[in-house]
């Protein structure tokens, strides 16, 4: 055997060490009083660290195996490289340190196309539209330059300085801007707005240190504009922290309503929620929206409206995630996040799917899909022996996430061959961007999404103006198959448009006027949200 592949298989060999060293090393604990996978492992690392016949950091080894380690536990158990720490962190925390832009990558050139209000950016002049194409003097363009890449150059220590050199249309010369990098806010709320006179939309996408404090707030507000329901949206939420989803929950629950309750092994790790009835929307009328991408405290939630008849659940059923993680920051600054117990909804449920096979738990989105999930609530499997009642008697399913009161199957009209073609290659972005950077002055002079749409040409032009672009771009017209995605290729670019010029809100003001799954919402809450008339209908087994 070559010393290359030698040299691979270390870090399977570490690995299954730690798992064989601890599930049998019963007799070496007896004879030497230390822990026997201790003893094992670091009798491995000596003989490689003396006889190994290269050289070996066993630091990087450490590094490389400790992920496989974890993996043999459950899925969501993880090493997080000291490195990868502060950006995983910060994302949850609410918060970073950096320019204060939203950017995308066009022709190999970062390109901002929103620059937040009172930020870093916005204090000494950077521009929607404007092209960074050097950063503190050197070139900062080519096929090099990716999201991953921009984000750790522009984010750093707060009170750094950063020099931006920019191109912008106004300008035959190019510009130098010293950013002085501050704090930057991550939102948990993409948009919040008023769907009809009295029902209220919120996109809640994910569940960080700050979402409960930004959800209050948002809720507050739109119920100043009149709403009475909502529509909450946790559709590709992955979760996050399970204390905001209590907090949330409890905003709509009468006093001594479980919410959620965990439990760890040999009663370790335990906690029980229960409502303490000083929410500000317990006679509100609620829907929660979910997919197949909703996972974790948006389960939570989502389980603790249902369990407890108060909210309708509308969608498709959720990912599935019923295990509770803690993170521990180890000696080097790396962490660990470990499993240490599972939680239960108020039915008793826990809504973990198996993991026994971690491959095939890795595909079950794509089995879904492949045996019609999507589209059929009839292809639906949960496991009939996991049955549970709602607290007015519905019946719910464990171990495979919230399966919806209402189900609405994936829309997939107007999605062609040449619609695929043109989203996957980016043009929708691409052309929005174009679009919008040429008329940036009469788009800015728009207060609200009426009067942006007002500003556009006919949807006819709009289609036409497209079709040309992508042409240009390499996918040649296919008009069958352009007048067929006619209203759906509009609604992405108008959409799009709105993103570039009233910010990530305006985005969804417009792209949920055809969402079927919003409108089921609304017709919901306009029927009164009768929870007790709905009953989930999966398949037998």
């Amino acid at each position: 055997m070559s010393k290359h592949s030698i040299s691979a298989w270390v870090p399977v060999i570490v690995a299954l060490a730690f798992v064989a060293g601890i599930g049998s090393g019963i007799y070496m604990n007896r004879t030497t009083g230390r822990p026997a996978a201790e003893q094992k492992i670091g009798y491995i690392f000596d003989m490689i660290d003396a006889e190994y016949v290269d050289d070996v950091d066993l630091d990087s080894l450490v590094e490389k195996t400790l992920p496989s380690l974890l993996s043999n536990l459950d899925p969501h158990s993880v090493y997080i490289p000291a490195e990868s720490l502060k950006a995983v962190n910060e994302d949850l925390d609410g918060s970073f340190s950096g320019v204060g832009i939203s950017f995308t990558i066009q022709n190999d050139t970062v390109t901002v196309i929103e620059v937040i209000s009172g930020g870093p950016a916005e204090k000494v002049g950077v521009m929607a539209g404007d092209r960074i194409v050097t950063i503190d003097g050197d070139p900062f363009t080519g096929p090099s330059i990716d999201n991953d890449r921009v984000m750790k150059t522009l984010r750093g220590e707060k009170g750094s300085t950063v020099t931006l050199g920019i191109r912008r249309n106004s300008s035959s010369k190019p510009l130098t801007y010293e950013v002085t990098r501050g704090d930057i806010p991550v939102t948990s709320i993409d948009a919040s707005y008023m769907l009809a006179d009295d029902i209220g939309y919120i996109k809640v996408n994910k569940f960080g240190r700050t979402t409960y404090n930004e959800f209050y707030q948002a809720m507050s507000a739109l119920k100043r504009e009149g709403a009475t329901d909502y529509v909450i949206d946790l559709r590709g939420n992955g979760g996050g922290f399970m204390e905001m989803a209590v907090l949330m929950a409890n905003e709509f629950l009468p006093r001594g309503s479980m919410i959620v309750y965990t439990r760890g092994r040999d009663g370790r790790n335990s906690q029980l929620n229960v409502a303490d009835g000083s929410g500000s929307f317990q006679d509100a009328g609620v829907t929660v929206l979910l997919d197949e991408f909703s996972a974790s405290a948006s389960e939570i939630f989502a389980g603790a409206m249902q369990d407890n008849d108060r909210g309708v659940i509308i969608g498709r059923r959720s990912f599935g995630k019923g295990l509770v993680q803690t993170q521990t920051t180890l000696p080097d600054s790396s962490a660990i996040r470990l499993t240490i117990s599972r939680y239960y909804t108020p039915s008793g449920r826990c809504i973990q799917k198996d993991y026994s096979n971690l491959d095939e738990y890795n595909k079950d989105i794509l089995n879904r899909y492949d045996r019609g999930e999507a589209f059929s609530v009839d292809s639906i499997k949960l496991d009939k022996s996991l049955i549970y009642n709602t607290i007015g008697g519905r019946t719910v399913y464990g171990g495979g996430g919230i399966m919806p009161d209402i189900f609405v199957p994936n829309d997939t009209t107007g999605i062609t061959s040449y619609f695929l073609k043109v989203r996957n290659a980016g043009l929708f972005q691409k052309w929005a961007f174009e679009y919008a950077d040429k008329h940036r002055e009469q788009l800015a002079a728009c207060k609200n999404i009426d009067e942006l749409l007002a500003t556009l040409p006919s949807d006819y032009a709009l289609l036409d103006d497209f079709s040309n672009f992508a042409a240009r771009n390499g996918i040649p017209k296919q008009w069958y198959y352009i007048k067929q995605s006619s209203a759906l290729i509009v609604d992405n670019l108008k959409a799009l448009v709105a993103r570039d010029a009233l910010g990530i809100p305006g985005y969804y003001m417009i792209i949920n006027r055809g969402d079927t799954t919003v409108d089921k919402a609304v017709e919901t809450l306009r029927d009164g949200c009768r929870i007790l008339d709905f009953e989930t209908r999966p398949a037998e087994e």
